[in-house]
């Protein structure tokens, strides 16, 4: 279990899109990807909740969080391989935990906790909540994104983890995250 949550090694750098939901981070994603020539880590939770949400018309519970942390750390680890210097990823394990704590009353697996905080990358991506709100099965907290932005937050502070905030429209929050990205490439 606990290897199937490990970061394989590696000397590429690698960008999480971080933040609540629908704050635009797959779109950002796709667009640095884009940019860069590279290739982006899609968030596993989305087609497993998905195809749960289809199947039985329920949304994440407990039980779920393991089986998407291990299929992201999988993606995760692919992706890794195939590419030379730069990785762009949906998502990470520190965002899992911080909505397995948001969502259960702060619990969060032990195994998934460990993880979250030891697998590394080089810089974050925090979206803020200032998109528009888009519906679709999976999410359910469209009043709590201000709230859970500074859960977000706080936790990359607590963790020491290296971010920088994007706000405003796609153009000027792809253009800050090259910016921010640029600096990292030209220090490799």
């Amino acid at each position: 279990m606990e290897e199937r949550l490990r970061q394989h090694p590696s000397d590429i750098i690698k960008i999480v899109l971080y933040g609540p939901e629908s704050t635009g981070k797959t779109t950002l994603s796709k667009q640095l990807a884009n940019h860069y020539k590279t290739l982006w880590v899609p968030e596993y939770a989305r087609e497993y909740l998905q195809e749960k949400w289809d199947r039985e018309q329920k949304t994440c519970e407990p039980d779920d969080l393991l089986p998407i942390a291990e299929g992201q750390m999988r993606l995760e680890n692919e992706y890794t391989s195939k590419v030379d210097s730069l990785l762009i990823c949906d998502t990470d394990l520190l965002e899992t935990k911080v909505y397995s704590e948001a969502y259960y009353l702060g619990y969060t697996d032990p195994i998934l906790h460990k993880y979250a905080l030891q697998n590394s990358y080089d810089l974050y991506l925090l979206t803020h909540v200032d998109t528009p709100w888009v519906k679709d099965d999976l999410r359910d907290k469209p009043n709590e994104r201000k709230k859970m932005f500074l859960y977000f937050k706080n936790t990359l502070e607590k963790h020491q983890r290296n971010f920088i905030i994007l706000k405003g429209n796609k153009k000027i929050r792809l253009q800050k995250a090259i910016n921010a990205i640029d600096k990292l490439l030209k220090h490799d």
